[in-house]
């Protein structure tokens, strides 16, 4: 029977980071492999002229170096890094198909009202999409940043 396999997207982020040391312990749990992926955007396709704003191409050595950094801290959690290159959603359920996932764990920052409308939310797109369960993972807000508890009405 083949290994079972856990694929952890990375963003680089604190909330990705925060979700690692969870799917690191499912993957123990469960004998799975670790499947660390990162999707990059291509880059914006721009006209010549007057719309070129020349933005630089991602640094595709210094991505890779970034994703090789992302590993399970417990040396006995077998794992693999992947870059992939697309839309993160997309790609994400792609790779999640293609290699037969049991389960997809994500980072959110878990922004909400009008700033998430306009930028879109890569989890919740996952979430409609993909082929396997899907674990979210939104670090706890610190104390200092929760709202004060209102009195009883």
């Amino acid at each position: 029977m083949p290994q079972p396999i856990i694929l952890f997207s990375t963003d680089f982020s604190h909330a990705s980071d925060a979700a690692l040391p969870h799917a690191e312990a499912l993957a123990r749990q469960q004998g799975a492999k670790l499947l660390i992926v990162h999707v990059e955007e291509p880059p914006l396709a721009y006209g010549g002229g007057e719309l070129y704003y020349g933005i630089p191409e991602p640094d595709t050595a210094r991505i890779r170096a970034m994703l090789e950094a992302v590993k399970p801290a417990d040396p006995t959690v077998p794992f693999e890094q992947r870059l992939a290159m697309g839309d993160p959603a997309a790609e994400i359920c792609r790779i999640a198909a293609d290699e037969g996932a049991e389960l997809i764990i994500l980072g959110t920052h878990g922004r909400t009202g009008l700033f998430r409308l306009l930028m879109g939310s890569v989890a919740e797109s996952i979430l409609r999409r993909a082929p396997c369960p899907v674990l979210v993972y939104r670090e706890p807000r610190h104390p200092a940043t929760q709202r004060p508890a209102t009195a009883g009405v």
